[in-house]
């Protein structure tokens, strides 16, 4: 027979060996349940009625296609559009065609506003974004 206190120190010492295998193996269970499944689905792009209320303004939709929305905002600071796209790929396809005009937008992702540059400077603190100078070309 062994001693009370063997069977003690056995049984500690036979729970510090597998502890780290159990604890091991609920971990790696419980990791896998809390932890959602990957989404395949892309964050979807602002709306322009969206944008457009956190300028303080309800957007008047003036363009609705596959590749483009566009809003048109009039308030007493001043004229602004609002144009979202689907892909980034779109937004910058646009601002390319654009820049032969010349002018500063306000652009963030999936997104961009055309207006004065004072103006955008003011935007820019609502909706946040970058303000992006495009070169036109001039005729002479």
């Amino acid at each position: 027979m062994t001693s009370p206190r063997l069977r003690s120190l056995c049984t500690v010492a036979a729970a510090a060996l597998l502890s780290p295998l159990l604890l091991g193996c609920s971990a790696d269970s419980a990791k896998s349940q809390s932890k959602p499944s990957p989404k395949t689905v892309s964050p979807a792009p602002a709306k322009v009625e969206k944008i457009a209320s956190l300028t303080g303004c309800k957007a008047e939709i003036r363009i609705e296609a596959d590749e483009l929305r566009e809003g048109v905002c009039r308030t007493a600071r001043g004229d602004w559009t609002v144009t979202t796209f689907p892909a980034e790929k779109f937004k910058e396809t646009w601002l390319d065609a654009a820049a032969v005009y010349g002018g500063t937008y306000l652009v963030g992702p999936k997104w961009a506003i055309g207006a004065k540059p004072a103006l955008l400077k003011d935007l820019r603190t609502e909706v946040g974004g970058e303000l992006r100078k495009l070169r036109g070309t001039s005729a002479q």
